[in-house]
């Protein structure tokens, strides 16, 4: 593995993902039990490291925004972004969590106003309701886009900017070369992010699958069971395949596009037909208590007690995000060319963010508002009950019920298309040497992986220890971020400094200012020219 070839990337990650395929399936009772009890202990022994790591991962994106390098580009500095905002924002939630949304929107709100985080509010009141909402924006916010975002500048930087592969081993090249001992070991960092990436996706989509099943048996009745989740695989195998064969531009692009139409007129329906005024004001304190409450949540942990809620909620999600920021972080670099880093941080880390609060406060206040004011409307119990099916539940008791159901299983097929569709891509492109433009057959050799390992998992019933074992994989992959991200701190100081020097060399004939990034705004020239000894100062700054 010493050449950091695709070719030997491409057979060890694929012997060891068929080697966890075979124990899960073949022992999916023991195999589930075992990742589960192992992720049980590490988010117990590293859940404080999980919380601190995030915050920080939040506090470097905007600091590095408001420094002097975020009008960097990602790309060359007179580069454009290939794609318009609206389709930009559109991908990214279309490879980030988007399938989730549709189905927690409301269901996690529920979940918490029945069982208030850390037990401080007495459960099914107006201030679990409150909690609920709060807590829910927490774990949907700004926090959960970190991981991404942090994996998502740096292979951008590094591909766009200084022309190296999209990998994680790529990024860490300069480390590596200083200790030839590790080179060997290189390649290891993308087999790593291959493994962790399929065996994520391959659980997303079977748990999307059995919640389309009993959104099929809520509205249709349906029968959940094997045939027919075969069937709903087989669909959308069949359509996330002819997606792959569109390309980048047409499959993904188009359907992230149609997505975010459905999903914003979806909720401007249940705005305008819900209670609306009572909505508007749960955003709005949902929001106040959010920024109010931001740096305490963020740390909030139970060192005094045995309340689990931390790890069973936040911790879980961040590992999760973490484990699946190869993949996500690796999708939103492809698509972030020619953004300057301020434009990808606030774009990145606020905006899909916003549209989940968005969300949330729509279908979870819609719900809390129903279950506090109505009269056995029985959503509480729905979502204890069956939490894939709690969002029909509350469809029900609207106009248009049936259309409605229809939509949002539109929303979660389509979602569900378009995570496959660019998990094929990103996956291909990792075993690809980093090529921005893998070639198609590869791109089909994983898609059909995919759906194999998903469809041996559902029918062995050894999806949720698959889950836990790549959740397991963000422990080590939170030290590999860390390195990753004093990479990039290095690579910006010398790359400005560089630019400064070149500038310095030739001023007086060029009329460029101080700052190549700021040349045009800042002015500085005839400062410049008259005290040259500056740009020495600003160069050893």
């Amino acid at each position: 593995m010493a050449n950091h070839g695709g070719k030997s990337v491409f057979i060890a990650s694929a012997v060891i993902i068929f080697s966890l395929v075979v124990v899960g399936a073949a022992f999916p009772e023991g195999f589930g039990s075992a990742a589960e009890s192992a992720l049980a202990s590490v988010t117990r022994l590293f859940g404080w490291f999980y919380l601190f790591s995030v915050f920080g991962f939040v506090v470097f994106l905007f600091s590095l925004a408001f420094s002097k390098y975020g009008k960097v580009r990602l790309g060359p500095q007179d580069s454009t972004p290939n794609y318009t905002f609206f389709s930009w924002i559109s991908m990214l939630l279309a490879a980030g969590f988007g399938v989730g949304l549709v189905f927690y929107g409301m269901a996690e709100p529920m979940t918490h106003y029945i069982e208030p985080p850390y037990g401080d509010v007495p459960a099914e009141t107006e201030a679990a309701a409150r909690y609920a909402i709060q807590y829910s924006y927490f774990n949907w916010g700004i926090h959960q886009w970190a991981a991404f975002s942090v994996v998502g500048l740096i292979i951008a930087y590094f591909q766009f900017r200084k022309g190296q592969a999209g990998l994680v081993s790529s990024v860490l090249s300069s480390v590596t070369a200083k200790r030839p001992r590790l080179r060997p070991y290189a390649s290891w960092l993308d087999v790593f992010a291959v493994v962790a990436t399929v065996m994520g996706v391959a659980t997303s989509l079977g748990l999307g699958v059995l919640q389309m099943n009993g959104g099929l048996n809520a509205v249709f009745g349906l029968p959940e069971n094997g045939f027919w989740q075969f069937i709903i695989l087989l669909v959308m195998f069949c359509a996330y395949m002819a997606s792959t064969w569109s390309g980048l531009d047409k499959g993904i692009k188009r359907l992230s596009n149609l997505n975010m139409v459905l999903c914003i007129g979806l909720m401007v329906y249940v705005l305008v037909t819900g209670p609306t005024i009572a909505i508007l004001e749960t955003i709005t304190l949902g929001i106040g208590d959010y920024l109010q409450n931001f740096i305490g949540m963020s740390l909030r942990i139970s060192p005094y007690s045995d309340n689990e809620w931390a790890s069973s909620w936040t911790i879980f999600y961040w590992a999760w995000v973490i484990a699946w920021s190869p993949f996500v972080g690796t999708f939103i670099a492809r698509v972030s060319r020619g953004r300057t880093i301020k434009e990808y941080v606030f774009g990145v880390l606020l905006v899909p963010p916003l549209l989940a609060c968005l969300w949330i406060g729509v279908f979870g206040g819609a719900a809390l508002n129903m279950e506090l004011n109505g009269t056995n409307v029985g959503l509480a119990a729905a979502t204890q009950e069956n939490i894939t099916v709690a969002l029909f539940k509350m469809f029900e008791l609207m106009p248009f019920s049936n259309v409605l159901s229809v939509v949002a299983m539109m929303l979660i097929f389509i979602f569900l298309v378009t995570s496959a569709d660019s998990a094929s891509y990103i996956v291909a492109q990792m075993t690809d040497n980093g090529s921005i433009n893998p070639p198609l057959y590869k791109r089909i050799i994983w898609g059909v992986l995919i759906a194999a390992i998903c469809l041996t998992l559902i029918v062995a019933g050894g999806l949720s220890g698959l889950q836990s074992a790549a959740v397991l994989s963000a422990l080590p992959f939170t030290f590999i971020l860390y390195m990753m991200v004093i990479v990039l701190v290095r690579e910006l100081r010398a790359d400005r400094k560089a630019m400064l020097t070149q500038l310095y060399r030739r001023h007086g004939e060029t009329p460029v200012g101080a700052d190549a990034f700021e040349a045009e705004q800042m002015g500085e020239e005839e400062r410049l020219r008259r005290a040259p000894n500056v740009i020495n100062r600003r160069i050893n700054s």
